[in-house]
């Protein structure tokens, strides 16, 4: 498909097929009574037209899953090994125009074009999945920052909450966790970057606006590590 069909043809069918591979796997986890999901924000957030940077907290490793599922539209950027994969790349890479991190200056040159050609962009701003250690989350990077002052989209915070540390970075393969697992993800207000606003004092901003949040009382907010 990416060889015959134009591009702009293709990145509608890559990123179609992956929303629609995403939702087959969440209906599946929720009949066989494994998933227990809360995303109602997370639709609303899939009707918000313009460029903007879906910026969520990174629990686990398949948190694209659930945002893609709702948010078809967005561009992620992805380890560049993930987009080499024989089984992912070629939908993700190719199909669905997704930007691997190979270099942190590539990476942010392709991310804002995208932003500046009205796409939608899905940044993990921890960089990587929270640590085991970690209360909340890891120490925001400048990335996200960096990206809104240039550009002057909005970055919009999706906070992602579970009962579990499955798939977390660290948790061992073969380690099975308690089922049923059970996810909330909220949306929230955009935040822009301020003209007077340094790109540290905006990374400080974001991370205060994330641990105020994630740390207010929750059915699900995140337990220390046993």
């Amino acid at each position: 498909m990416y060889i015959i069909l134009p591009q702009k043809y293709a990145l509608v069918s890559g990123r179609f097929l992956i929303q629609k591979d995403f939702q087959f796997f969440i209906l599946l986890l929720k009949v066989t009574g494994l998933l227990i999901l809360e995303d109602e924000q997370l639709k609303k957030l899939a009707s918000r037209q313009g460029a903007m940077i879906v910026a969520p907290n990174h629990l686990a490793l398949w948190d694209v899953v659930y945002i893609v599922a709702e948010v078809p539209a967005l561009i992620c950027i992805m380890k560049e090994s993930i987009l080499k994969n024989p089984l992912f790349g070629g939908q993700a890479g190719r199909l669905a125009g997704y930007i691997p991190v190979n270099s942190i200056s590539q990476m942010i040159k392709l991310a804002k074009q995208c932003l500046v050609n009205n796409d939608q962009l899905l940044i993990f701003p921890e960089g990587t999945r929270t640590k085991t250690d970690a209360q909340w989350l890891n120490p925001i990077q400048g990335g996200v920052a960096l990206l809104a002052k240039q550009t002057s989209v909005p970055v919009i915070p999706v906070f992602i909450r579970s009962n579990s540390r499955f798939f977390e970075k660290g948790w061992p393969l073969y380690k099975k966790p308690e089922f049923p697992l059970k996810l909330s993800i909220n949306v929230a207000e955009p935040v822009f970057m301020q003209q007077s606003e340094t790109t540290q004092e905006f990374v400080q901003r974001l991370q205060k606006i994330y641990i105020d949040e994630l740390s207010r009382p929750h059915p699900l907010r995140r337990a220390p590590k046993q």
